[in-house]
């Protein structure tokens, strides 16, 4: 990792801490809020965590885009869990032929960025 990338993610994991220690829910209540800043300090310990020993530079760029995403989403909607995504089973466009496997792989490849790890860690 070079540098400038260790800096990025640094910078990164900083203003996610950040935004649980300023993190208001929703409703207001208070013991919404302190779950869901919990929530987003357990999140990131663990997907940080996970990825520090991660050295492509492909895959680096790609947690940086997954955690941008979901920090933007999570500011925009102000909930802190990824947003799900709702595709029905075997709805994804298909030719005579396809297997279910298949169409497990499509459903992959069109998961959102926000939402690659998720699975990997819940």
């Amino acid at each position: 990792m070079t540098p400038a990338t260790r800096q990025e993610v640094l910078g990164l994991y900083r203003k996610v801490l950040q935004i649980a220690k300023n993190w208001q829910s929703a409703s207001g209540q208070i013991e919404e809020t302190m779950k869901e800043k919990e929530y987003i300090r357990n999140e990131a310990r663990t997907l940080f965590r996970k990825n520090k020993n991660v050295t492509d530079p492909k895959l680096i760029k790609q947690c940086i885009e997954e955690c941008e995403a979901r920090i933007e989403i999570g500011l925009h909607y102000n909930i802190p869990y990824p947003r799900p995504i709702h595709l029905p089973p075997m709805g994804l466009a298909h030719k005579q032929g396809r297997t279910l496997r298949h169409q497990e792989k499509l459903r992959k490849i069109s998961k959102p960025i926000y939402l690659k790890s998720h699975d990997e860690v819940s």
